[in-house]
């Protein structure tokens, strides 16, 4: 059995994806198939022996669609092959490409719309006698000019959906592309031949009124939306370009005595690697000799470079600092860290989240059913009808109220009532810092009972700072600071430079410094304004024997806090404490979260007791602490095994798989690229407060969805019966196809104007 994921092309709406899965699940050899339109991909598998790509291509097709199958030569790509297969380079071209189209297709039918709205205004209003029926110069002008404009709009930019209508036609496959065509190109033919016969047609019925209006303003509509969609898809694989991009592509390799710069994928289990400073490391491996801090911010989301000893682990991807060493290869190509992390994306990006828009779940049976409703309406009229108000007052209203049912029951604000508030949301969004890559993703996340938070970048601020200045002599705070940063500006250590850092903000001009020297593995030492001083860990404080109270060190040790400590050759003068310090609004927004009804889990690569103190800090109902990134993966794997709908939030290439595997992801804009392409959400400046203005957004803008669907239906369900003459036998009431096109416009100015109301809301 192979089970293989292979790229989609043809797919344009949400539905797409279930009419493919269908088709090939139905295939003799399938066994499972999950397209994702999201990511434009399916994962199927199958039995060999029965079926084969080729043929499974040849069976989607018909209906639009194509499944690329991959050549030889693209199963064994080098990693710049690779990227470039997954949209780096021609295939990103193609698809921006056809972005820039449909955004040229939009332009060109906006102008149209405006005109289109213009008069479909002036008729509702002069219909409820607000203002004057139109100038008839004017009505005679637009009366040439409208049948023109929906024959453009209709057969260039609405083509789509006519092969929607053709589909459906020839192979019974419907979505909501279908009930756009039918809707509108009811609406178009009936405008047509209402003005190309209306001579004839004068007799019959009432020819002053068309409804080319109403398929200009809806095809515009909801091409406007797919094109925002597409444009936030395009980027579906920049998670996987920035990965690759942190692999190195070369190394240093020491072959017969001499050192040779070779391609990573000639290095072989065993070679020895020499890394320089400032170079990123090329495979997995063990440090035989040299040492170096190397920044793994990659692998732990920690800020800090670690040192690196003989006997130590270095992992493909990170950053080698200022040190130079020697490792032994011991993982090379898909084994490595890096390569796991990016195989771990692509799965958790290619998989499937179970939703599906309600109006794309029921268009399957909504579209029959409105034809066989038209069709049957016009034959009671006709066989019923004639026999008691003769057969050409049958016909007329038969007719009418053929049309009549099909343009109520078009489904407009059907179509209308999830792109014009997922636009809307989206947007408000976007201004207060929260963007959303696409709309299933805030679909998505008003269902979120559990929320899972990094702790460094997000609920931490990321890198190391002074957090505590203690004076244990009589020298000042300031005096103190002003000495380690003269001391510590020659030094090129993360915990130097916060301390140096802060000395700028508290803006203390710095000493020069004499007979300086560094203490290897315990601090320094030089001389400051004509006295020697200290500046080191208690190492260095036990090796001078100097003796103070370490009992509140200890204990700050275990916060997380790393002390630095200056002292003469007589006695310690102060202690700076430097940490990652907690974001002053973590606690509120987990406080939130809660009020929201959300557990919230904090999961991080740090140390168990830094871990935990921070949780209390910020008010976490759980701490996961000392995981890598197949951990956190793992983590939010076994959260949703138990039915929970999981948000998960970061800025770290550590934490790119889980952002993936997540329900929702979200990224922190201050992390990596990685983190953020990985997330269907990124929250600007870093502030975790927006992560509940996130949700909160979702909830509104799914709550307006729901609203515009309900009354699209309720416009649909009141109408048709009137449309068809179900109360003319009573009452005389016969709803002519003028007043449908009035309903039917009504429904679409009540569900955008029910859209436009999230505008109001505060968040």
């Amino acid at each position: 059995m192979d089970t293989t994921t292979y790229t989609i092309k043809g797919m344009h709406c949400a539905s797409c994806a279930g009419i493919i899965e269908k088709t090939l699940k139905n295939v003799d050899g399938v066994t499972s198939a999950e397209v994702n339109y999201g990511t434009e991909a399916a994962k199927i598998a199958f039995n060999p022996a029965k079926t084969n790509p080729e043929q499974l291509s040849k069976t989607i097709e018909p209906l639009g669609y194509t499944l690329v199958v991959p050549t030889a030569e693209a199963m064994h790509m080098s990693p710049s092959e690779h990227a470039a297969h997954l949209g780096l380079s021609q295939t990103k071209k193609e698809k921006l490409a056809e972005i820039a189209e449909m955004k040229n297709t939009v332009l060109s039918v906006i102008p149209l719309t405006i005109i289109s709205i213009f008069i479909m205004g002036w008729d509702i209003l002069a219909q409820l006698s607000v203002i004057a029926e139109m100038p008839n110069v004017w009505s005679e002008f637009f009366h040439h000019l409208l049948p023109l404009m929906a024959t453009y709009t209709l057969f260039v930019v609405g083509k789509p959906y006519l092969l929607g209508v053709y589909r459906f036609l020839r192979y019974g496959k419907a979505n909501m592309d279908t009930l756009i065509g039918i809707g509108t190109l009811a609406a178009y033919l009936y405008s047509f031949i209402v003005t190309a016969f209306e001579e004839t047609l004068a007799p019959f019925l009432n020819v002053e009124y068309t409804y080319y209006d109403v398929t200009i303003v809806v095809v515009a509509f909801i091409t406007l939306g797919k094109y925002l969609e597409a444009r936030s898809k395009v980027k579906t694989g920049d998670a996987i370009e920035k990965l690759l991009n942190l692999q190195a592509k070369t190394a240093l390799v020491i072959r017969d005595g001499k050192e040779k710069e070779i391609s990573v994928n000639e290095i072989v289990h065993g070679e020895l690697i020499v890394v320089k400073p400032a170079s990123r490391i090329a495979v997995d491996g063990i440090l035989i000799e040299g040492s170096s801090y190397v920044d793994e911010s990659l692998v732990t989301g920690e800020p800090m470079p670690v040192k690196k000893e003989t006997g130590d682990t270095v992992v493909s991807g990170t950053m080698n600092t200022n040190g130079s060493f020697t490792f032994k290869a011991t993982k090379v190509g898909s084994e490595t860290m890096l390569a796991r992390i990016i195989a771990m994306v692509q799965e958790a990006q290619g998989s499937r989240a179970p939703i599906q828009a309600l109006a794309d779940k029921i268009s399957a049976v909504f579209v029959p059913i409105v034809l066989v409703i038209a069709f049957l309406t016009l034959a009671i009229w006709l066989i019923v009808g004639s026999q008691y108000i003769g057969f050409s007052q049958a016909l007329s209203n038969g007719l009418a109220s053929f049309v009549g049912v099909l343009v109520i029951a078009c489904p407009c604000a059907l179509g209308l009532a999830t792109p014009t508030a997922i636009i809307v949301g989206v947007g408000k969004g976007a201004k207060e810092g929260i963007l959303v890559k696409d709309a299933a993703t805030l679909e998505k996340l008003y269902k979120v009972n559990t929320v899972v938070v990094d702790k460094t970048g997000t609920l931490t601020n990321g890198k190391p700072e002074l957090v505590s200045v203690r004076a244990m002599s009589d020298l000042g705070e300031k005096e103190i600071i002003t000495i380690l940063a003269s001391l510590e500006k020659k030094s090129e250590h993360p915990i130097a430079h916060a301390i140096t850092s802060h000395a700028e903000r508290q803006k203390l001009a710095v000493s020069s410094v004499e007979h300086f020297e560094a203490i290897k593995g315990q601090g320094l030492k030089g001389i400051v304004n004509g006295i020697e001083y200290y500046a080191g860990n208690t190492k260095l404080m036990t090796s001078m024997k100097l003796s103070f109270d370490t009992s509140s060190l200890d204990q700050e040790t275990l916060e997380g806090k790393t002390p630095v400590i200056l002292a003469t050759q007589e006695k310690v003068v102060g202690v700076v404490m430097v940490a990652d310090a907690v974001k002053p609004e973590a606690k509120e927004a987990i406080s939130r979260l809660h009020t929201l009804g959300i557990k919230v889990i904090m999961l991080t690569g740090d140390n168990t007791n830094t871990a935990e103190f921070i949780g209390k800090q910020v008010g976490v109902d759980d701490v996961v602490a000392e995981v890598l990134p197949e951990g956190k993966l793992a983590q939010i794997k076994e959260l949703q095994s138990q039915g929970n709908i999981v948000a998960m939030t970061g800025d770290g290439v550590n934490d790119a798989p889980a952002l993936a595997q997540a329900d929702v992801g979200i990224a922190m804009a201050t992390g990596t690229d990685v983190a953020i392409e990985s997330a269907g959400i990124t929250l600007l400046h870093g502030d975790i407060s927006k992560l509940v203005k996130a949700i909160t957004l979702s909830k509104m803008t799914m709550r307006g969805i729901k609203q515009n669907l309900f009354w699209a239906f309720a416009y649909n369900v009141i109408g048709i019966p009137l449309a068809a003459g179900v109360f003319f036998p009573a009452f005389g009431w016969l709803l002519s196809p003028v007043f449908a096109g009035l309903a039917m416009a009504f429904s679409s100015v009540s569900v955008v104007g029910n859209s436009l109301r999230l505008q109001t809301k505060r968040l």
